[in-house]
């Protein structure tokens, strides 16, 4: 029996996708057999990226592979396509994930394809299609493709320095606000209560501002430390909270800018738009003033629904690998 794989590796967790390898002909996926999930990845280049790349991936396609048949010894993978996050384009950790991928799985080379989430993503959504998919997690990254292939991509170049229409931002933001309620450069709001509350600090110590202070630069806080705070702005913003609405319309505009930039990188048209990600998801504050703005900002666009999600565009590219000339 042969298989592919497409593989979806996250920060918290990796799924892996198995589905027959086809005819060796056709560039499509064939019947999706089994998945399974494994531990999440962090960029290559930190001390310990290797392993835990190496990691997720074995992992996952252990617990996959288990699935089909009762994890039958005749079940051989003869490609795979990852798509992880911080993996760019044409550079070394692109490479060092395609060499790594290789050798974890069992594959050669040529059968291995290592690349960013959102390039699988977009893959899921649209598979024949051009179109172009904003996607706002943590992070925050917009990549588009047009009718004869070409990509591009705006955003996603580190929370630092580009997160702006992230949960991250989102979080971070509302925070800033805080301290600004706290030490009378704004009027006090519940915005204020609900994050600090949220961070087990009491409001009305007059040294939780220096714990806050405190807490946002400690290791173990990092992006998903804000980004865990979205959902109180979020909530705030739709009670009326003026200064949580004002940082969930900031970064709607930064979302739909970016939509705006690939847009006019492919020279696409009234584009079909497609928002991905936890914080579009499930932020309905972020959401709304999204769709708003990108009325303004891409006249024509439309939003729409992916066809699938990012272990089957992962799936699709694993699938054109293996339809093409076999290896010696």
């Amino acid at each position: 029996m042969r298989l592919i794989a497409g593989f979806d590796a996250g920060q918290t967790h990796t799924s892996c996708r198995l589905a027959l390898a086809g005819d060796g002909v056709t560039p499509a996926p064939g019947r999706v057999l089994s998945e399974g999930e494994g531990p999440g990845v962090c960029h290559l280049a930190a001390p310990e990226g290797p392993e835990r790349f190496g990691s997720a991936l074995r992992e996952s396609l252990e617990r996959a592979m288990a699935g089909v048949n009762g994890g039958s010894p005749e079940a051989v993978l003869v490609a795979a396509a990852v798509g992880a996050s911080g993996i760019e384009q044409g550079s070394p950790v692109q490479a060092q994930g395609q060499a790594l991928a290789a050798d974890v799985l069992g594959l050669a080379p040529e059968r291995v394809l290592v690349t960013g989430d959102e390039r699988t993503a977009l893959r899921g959504a649209f598979p024949d299609a051009a179109g172009l998919v904003v996607i706002s997690g943590t992070g925050t990254i917009a990549v588009g493709r047009d009718g004869q292939g070409r990509e591009h991509r705006c955003a996603g170049w580190g929370w630092l320095l580009d997160g702006a229409g992230s949960a991250m931002d989102i979080g971070r933001d509302g925070l800033a606000l805080s301290l600004q309620m706290a030490d009378g450069r704004l009027p006090d709001a519940p915005l204020r209560r609900a994050l600090w509350q949220a961070l087990e600090l009491d409001p009305d110590d007059p040294g939780a501002p220096q714990r806050l202070k405190a807490l946002v630069v400690a290791g173990s806080f990092g992006p998903a430390g804000f980004a865990r705070l979205a959902p109180v702005v979020d909530q705030q913003a739709g009670a009326g909270e003026a200064g949580a609405i004002a940082v969930m319309e900031r970064n709607a505009v930064a979302l739909a800018a970016m939509a705006a930039g690939v847009a006019r990188g492919l020279d696409l048209m009234g584009p079909a738009v497609c928002p991905m990600g936890g914080a579009l998801s499930h932020l309905e504050q972020l959401r709304r003033p999204f769709s708003r703005s990108l009325e303004m900002a891409l006249p024509g666009s439309r939003l729409v629904t992916a066809t699938g999600d990012a272990c089957q565009g992962a799936l699709a590219m694993a699938a054109a690998l293996q339809a093409g000339p076999q290896p010696a």
